[in-house]
């Protein structure tokens, strides 16, 4: 048996990966997956040997990031210096980086519930059943999020401009 401290350990790259897609601030996102781990190894006693210890870890960080939403909710809004620095460079013109960055701004438009659930079944590549679990909803709730999801990502990143014709 692994010793759990090496298998959260192995967890961080996931983690740090989930709480950026999450957060979209990298700042945010180390702050989450720190408290995320000293939150691990602090109860390091409630996780039960035998089950998935990287779905445990994930749970938490997923806690921790609704309880500190919830909170931001209720103080004013602030801007992040890197935010701002982003505004002010010029734009990418290959077309990847715009596709991608599309696909970005469609992801984080999609309400939180199934940005969660897409985020785990796709990006981090967990099974529904244990994507479930981690988000603490029936696997049917999972499956409809991630069809709702995949479908907005669908619409947002269809081309909707003016149709172009061959004219004879």
């Amino acid at each position: 048996m692994a010793d759990p401290l090496d298998e959260i350990a192995d967890a961080v790259p996931a983690l740090r990966r989930y709480a950026r897609a999450l957060t979209h601030d990298r700042s945010q996102a180390d702050d989450l997956v720190q408290d995320c781990l000293e939150r691990a190894v602090r109860k390091i006693d409630l996780w039960k040997p035998g089950g998935s210890i990287r779905a445990w870890l994930f749970r938490i960080l997923l806690n921790i990031f609704r309880n500190d939403l919830r909170g931001r909710r209720r103080r004013p809004a602030t801007v992040s210096f890197d935010a701002l620095t982003q505004e002010l460079s010029t734009p990418e013109t290959q077309f990847g980086r715009l596709a991608l960055a599309e696909l970005a701004r469609a992801i984080e438009a999609l309400p939180a519930d199934q940005r969660e659930a897409l985020l785990l079944v796709t990006v981090e590549g967990f099974p529904y059943a244990e994507a479930a679990a981690i988000l603490d909803i029936p696997i049917g709730t999972l499956m409809s999020r991630l069809g709702r999801a995949r479908a907005a990502i669908r619409q947002a990143t269809q081309e909707d401009g003016p149709k172009l014709r061959a004219v004879k």
